[in-house]
């Protein structure tokens, strides 16, 4: 049976702090972050990046945070996470349509639909798939507007799946490795997190440039 004050602490939890999460919840909380995070839009605020980062950091036993996790474990809930949270908003989006996200009232939400919207038109369903992995509340709001524009169920499953390990456990190997390698490297965590972040957005900006160098030659040889 739990004891009151450990219920208390998982009552208390702070649901957008990765660490508080991870020390509540363990492995499986991070699978069910990532779950809600790219399968369900009221998920769209949850730390995805920074939690896997901050548990592949927890597996090497190196932070002083007072939480252990197993990597093999850790990996397979973060990759079972992510790709079944992707299926998810995109089956949500086939039966609902847009409907759920034209209620929303978060400007938040209503801008990752936005970018949304433009990485598909720009990049194509296989592109705008992979790339909007990386991008923050964008990854809550494309899977299911995949759904309602109806991009065929083989490329959504194909590229959400491909994107989706290549993020998930690519994230938490990094954390893994630089844990490993860098003796306290916990008392850095928060601007490494930071830089994680703003790595992961490294492939939507390269496609950007390439795209606008690619628009600007072609003005120029009219």
């Amino acid at each position: 049976m739990t004891s009151p004050p450990h219920l208390a602490a998982q009552l208390a939890v702070n649901v957008l702090d990765a660490h508080s999460l991870l020390a509540a919840f363990g492995v499986l909380g991070v699978g069910a972050v990532l779950f809600a995070e790219t399968g369900l839009l009221i998920g769209f605020f949850l730390p995805g990046d920074s939690l896997l980062f901050t548990a592949g950091l927890l597996c090497t036993g190196s932070a002083d945070q007072g939480v252990k996790l197993s990597l093999a474990p850790l990996l397979v809930s973060a990759a079972v996470g992510a790709l079944a949270g992707a299926q998810c908003g995109y089956l949500i989006g086939r039966k609902a349509g847009g409907a759920l996200i034209a209620r929303s009232r978060s400007r938040r939400l209503r801008e990752g639909v936005r970018r949304a919207e433009e990485l598909l038109e720009r990049y194509g369903h296989a592109k705008a798939i992979l790339l909007a992995r990386f991008v923050p509340v964008v990854r809550t709001v494309l899977n299911p507007m995949a759904g309602a524009l109806d991009v065929p169920v083989r490329t959504f499953t194909l590229w959400q799946v491909t994107g989706g390990l290549v993020w998930s456990l690519g994230l938490t190997l990094a954390g893994y490795a630089l844990g490993s390698s860098i003796p306290n490297v916990d008392h850095y965590l928060l601007p490494l997190v930071a830089l994680i972040v703003i790595v992961s957005l490294v492939p939507l900006l390269t496609e950007v440039l390439r795209t606008r160098r690619g628009a600007d030659a072609r003005r120029g040889t009219k």
